[in-house]
């Protein structure tokens, strides 16, 4: 890793706290340590992020603010290759997914919001009054005040900035927790924007698990002004309520056990392709992949065979993220070879080399199990996707729109008709059509069911990190 693993409260580093092991997903091996937070230290993060608020931070304009957004843009590029170290070392994902997805996409996030900033105006209207002389109303933006940013395991940096962007944007100021198993890439960030000069305090990192840790202390907090949290719903729920004894806002993406459809009238070669991508991209360790594909049963088959064929040959794949979170890849495995069919893989694999200490398992097709099993109801959250036939439109939709998430879905088809029927009808976030994870980042983003509360991305961001007030000035 490229720095020690470090807190950052009000505008200096701090080590100090009980060390957690980094262990190396793609080895097995220790790799370093990260500090738990005390009680103490989140104290003292939130109360540096109140003060900020009320110090020079607060009358910076909003080209200010876009400017010192463009400053980490800059930063983060300038070490580009210590965040993609740091990422790979963290996640154990490939070099070539970090370069091009995780580590671009964050200086896309704080490039997008600045000129989102810039361009946002207030909106005013003249109200007409008894006397005639009329009133005028207008808007002010303000911040929220100090918020809570707690980020996943799974993409550290975008989702972590995907948050701070806009949260600094608005003129808040954050007090950030990653996840305690990838904590490399929010120190490198919290250093880049130090050398941007944010001011003390406006932008803290506190590290730790969430359970009677960091996260819970944070959270409960009296100080904080809101929460946006991505991460599993079970702890979303959580949050929730403990926010809700001070009515703090929420922003959550949560899980999801994503669906594909597949019609017959659609370029199969496309599909397969698509669906490769969309079940095994950083091994299934997305929220946005595909655990649940339905396929009509005229080209069930013939997609299935292509499909697992397709996985047998996946190369250049990466670990799960933890021994934990691959013990519970495989008990839905065990579980799944033992009720239904295994087309691909279903095992971990062998490399004769020091990966076989890693947390590795193979990308996995399965198929002929229940709407009921465990395997395609619950997340499961790795590279493992579950086939099923279908007959109808409707029948794809039924099966698509069943079980309590709601995050994205994939539909594959030959028909516009079809594509503009059928992808509104899903009860999503996000519907792709021929396509998988293809963003535009003022585009609105999250889930609905168990899968969040409220939409991020352009002016969703500012909206939420925002609070609206109305000046109303008689004439």
């Amino acid at each position: 890793m490229s720095s020690p693993v470090r807190h950052y409260v009000g505008g200096g580093f701090d080590a100090s706290g009980v060390p957690l092991p980094l262990v190396d997903p793609v080895t097995g091996r220790v790799a370093g340590e990260v500090p738990q937070a005390s009680r103490e230290v989140v104290d003292r993060a939130v109360r540096a992020a109140r003060e900020a608020l009320r110090g020079p931070w607060a009358v910076w304009s909003p080209t200010e603010r876009s400017r010192l957004l463009h400053r980490i843009a800059d930063g983060i590029e300038r070490r580009f290759e210590e965040f993609v170290a740091a990422e790979c070392a963290d996640t154990g994902k490939p070099r070539a997914l970090a370069s091009t997805v995780d580590i671009p996409r964050a200086v896309a996030n704080f490039r997008s919001y600045a000129g989102l900033l810039t361009g946002r105006g207030e909106r005013s209207w003249h109200t007409a009054t008894p006397d005639g002389r009329g009133a005028l109303n207008y808007t002010v933006h303000k911040p929220l005040g100090v918020v809570a940013v707690i980020s996943p395991w799974n993409l550290p940096l975008l989702l972590l900035s995907w948050k701070v962007a806009p949260a600094l944007a608005t003129g808040n100021t954050v007090v950030a927790k990653p996840s305690e198993l990838t904590p490399g890439t929010a120190c490198l960030l919290a250093e880049v924007l130090a050398e941007a000069e944010v001011p003390p305090g406006v932008f803290n990192l506190v590290h730790g698990p969430g359970a009677d840790a960091a996260g819970q202390w944070l959270t409960e907090h009296p100080g904080v002004d809101a929460v946006a949290f991505t991460g599993e719903s079970r702890t979303g729920s959580m949050i929730m309520r403990a926010a809700a004894e001070r009515l703090a806002p929420v922003s959550f993406e949560l899980g999801g056990k994503n669906a594909g459809l597949v019609f017959a009238d659609a370029d199969l070669e496309q599909a397969v392709a698509g669906t490769l991508r969309s079940a095994f991209t950083h091994s299934g360790q997305i929220c946005l992949c595909t655990e649940r594909l339905y396929v009509q049963r005229p080209v069930f088959d013939a997609f299935a065979a292509a499909l697992a064929t397709g996985a047998k040959e996946l190369s250049g794949y990466g670990p799960m993220v933890s021994a934990a979170h691959r013990d519970k890849v495989l008990g839905h495995l065990e579980r799944a070879a033992a009720d239904g069919e295994v087309l691909a893989g279903g095992g971990v694999p062998r490399f004769g080399d020091e990966r076989d200490g890693g947390f590795w398992v193979q990308p996995t097709v399965l198929a002929g199990l229940p709407e009921d099993h465990p395997a395609v109801r619950d997340e499961i959250f790795g590279p493992v996707v579950h086939l099923a036939p279908f007959d109808t439109e409707d029948e794809a939709l039924a099966l698509a729109n069943a079980g309590p998430y709601g995050l994205a879905a994939t539909v594959w088809t030959g028909d516009v008709s079809r594509a503009h029927r059928v992808a509104p009808a899903l009860e999503v976030g996000t519907a792709w059509v021929n396509t998988w994870n293809l963003r535009d980042l003022r585009a609105p983003f999250g889930g609905v069911k168990a899968s969040g509360i409220g939409r991020e991305g352009g002016d969703h961001s500012l909206d939420f990190f925002s609070e609206p007030m109305n000046v109303c000035v008689k004439l």
